[in-house]
C-alpha cells in the first residue's frame, strides 16, 4: 500500500516582540481546516507634492517630486473554517460549541498587558514554506450553523494581519522531483498524476466517478474519514491501494 504524505496544517504561533523566536511559553494554535487561499498585499507610502509643487511651479507631472514616507506595509488576508462535527473522533475532549474552537484564534487579537501597556500578541502564520509575521488588524467570525437548541456548530473566521514593513517572500527552494511514492506524483515529476482539491463539505464519495472504488482511493491517499474532507485537501483520484502512483 502506498503511504500518503501527512497533510500539513497551518499554525498561528505567538512570537517575541522582535519576531526572532517563538515566545517562551507562548500559545500555538493549529487550524482545523487549512485556508483555501492566501492574499498578500504590499503597499508603499508615497506622497505627491502639494498644490504649487515642491518647487512652487504647480507641475504635478514632476515624478521626481514624489517622496517615500515610512517603511511601507505588508498585509495578509485569509479565511479559516471550524466545525464541531469534524473533530478527531479519537480526541477525548471534543467541543460541543464551535466557539470553544475559534477562541484559540481570537486569542491573537486580544491585547495583553505588558508593563503599563496593552498590546496584541506578535504572531506568525506558518503553513509549510509560507511564513508571515505581524499583528492581527481585524478578525471577523461568522456563525453559520446551529443545533436545535441554539448552540453554534460551524464558523468561519476572516483574519487580517499586517506588518509595518515590506516583507521579502521567496519559495522553499525545493525541487519539483517528489519523493518516491508520494500521492499525485510519479517518476515523471510534478503534474504527471493530477490532483483534485476537495471543496468545503465534500466527501470522497461525491468526488469519484461512477465505477471507481472510493474505498481503495481513500486507502491509497491515507484518508481516514472519506465522508468529511478538509477544504483544499489534495487527492489523487487515480491512485489505488497497492499502486505506486
Amino acid at each position: 500500500m502506498t503511504t500518503a504524505a501527512k497533510l500539513e496544517k497551518a499554525r498561528l504561533i505567538e512570537m517575541e516582540a522582535d519576531f526572532a523566536n517563538p515566545k517562551s511559553g507562548g500559545k500555538t494554535t493549529i487550524v482545523q481546516f487549512n485556508p483555501e487561499s492566501l492574499k498578500v498585499t504590499f503597499a508603499n507610502q508615497l506622497v505627491q507634492p502639494g498644490n504649487g509643487g515642491a518647487n512652487g511651479t504647480g507641475d504635478q507631472s514632476n515624478q521626481a517630486g514624489r517622496q517615500f514616507v515610512g517603511a511601507g506595509t505588508t498585509k495578509l488576508a485569509l479565511q479559516l473554517w471550524f466545525d464541531v462535527g469534524s473533530q478527531d473522533a479519537d480526541s477525548g475532549d471534543r467541543k460541543a460549541d464551535v466557539r470553544d474552537l475559534t477562541k484559540d484564534v481570537a486569542f491573537f487579537i486580544t491585547p495583553k498587558q505588558e508593563g503599563s501597556n496593552y498590546l496584541p500578541p506578535a504572531v506568525r502564520f506558518s503553513w509549510g514554506s509560507f511564513h508571515f509575521d505581524g499583528y492581527f488588524d481585524s478578525l471577523e467570525e461568522n456563525l453559520d450553523f446551529f443545533s436545535t437548541d441554539g448552540i453554534p456548530l460551524r464558523a468561519s473566521m476572516s483574519v487580517n494581519m499586517s506588518q509595518q514593513k515590506i516583507q521579502e517572500f521567496s519559495g522553499s527552494g525545493g525541487s519539483l522531483n517528489a519523493p518516491p511514492g508520494a500521492p499525485g506524483f510519479s517518476k515523471g515529476g510534478l503534474g504527471t498524476s493530477p490532483l483534485a482539491a476537495a471543496r468545503s463539505g465534500a466527501s470522497l464519495q461525491s468526488m469519484v466517478s461512477a465505477g471507481q472504488d472510493w474505498k481503495s482511493i481513500a486507502s491509497a491517499n491515507n484518508i481516514e474519514n472519506p465522508r468529511s474532507l478538509d477544504p483544499g485537501q489534495w487527492i489523487n483520484l487515480n491512485l489505488r491501494s497497492g499502486s505506486s502512483g
